[in-house]
């Protein structure tokens, strides 16, 4: 497991009032709670492709950045801005929307596949697959078939407000991993989830 700490951490989701709020933008939404919570203001960087700003996480400074190249292209504004700065790949967290994990749970990994998701698979085609993942649960329609229209779909308000609660976690769960390291952000994370399970509302 990387101890390269954290300088970047990128949101995927789609640009445009029209996929506003939508499950596929859960990334952005994340970004976007950071952005809140630290007083960051994001800004148009057009030679990133992508809204960019800078943060600091306790005593951690941090890039947020938001793609602005459509989920299939992610990787792009990705790229550029960790060339730029000279940021490996093992001190980036990229935030996604998870179909595998129910709308609540959110989880820490590194490495891994792309997981059929089109932001990550062009990120590691162009970065590699070394980064960080932070999973945000979505929940499944059920059905390959109706996936597509899903993510690209609002959530209704009760899963909203889980999601929301699971932003608001992981947003917790940083300060944790840049000062403390991944594993004891993972398991506040996790226990949380475990928790939630025994706990239903």
């Amino acid at each position: 497991m990387s101890g390269t700490p954290i300088t970047l951490v990128v949101g995927l989701g789609n640009p445009g009032p029209t996929y506003a709020r939508t499950r596929h933008n859960a990334g952005f939404a994340f970004i976007e709670e950071l952005a809140r919570r630290t007083g960051a203001s994001l800004r148009a960087e057009p030679r990133h492709q992508g809204e960019l700003g800078r943060a600091r996480v306790g005593a951690q400074e941090l890039w947020l950045l938001k793609p602005m190249t459509y989920m299939n292209l992610s990787g792009a504004a990705v790229r550029s801005v960790a060339g730029f700065y000279k940021i490996p790949p093992e001190a980036v967290l990229v935030a996604h929307d998870e179909l595998d994990f129910p709308p609540g749970v959110v989880r820490l990994k590194h490495g891994g596949g792309a997981g059929g998701h089109n932001g990550l698979r062009d990120i590691m085609a162009r970065l590699g697959d070394s980064f960080w993942r932070l999973r945000i649960g979505i929940g499944h329609p059920g059905e390959r078939d109706a996936v597509l229209n899903y993510v690209l779909g609002r959530p209704i308000a009760a899963d909203a407000a889980l999601i929301e609660d699971a932003l608001r976690a992981a947003a917790d769960a940083l300060p944790v991993m840049l000062a403390e390291g991944a594993q004891k952000a993972m398991n506040q994370l996790h226990s949380r989830t475990a928790a939630a399970a025994d706990h239903p509302a």
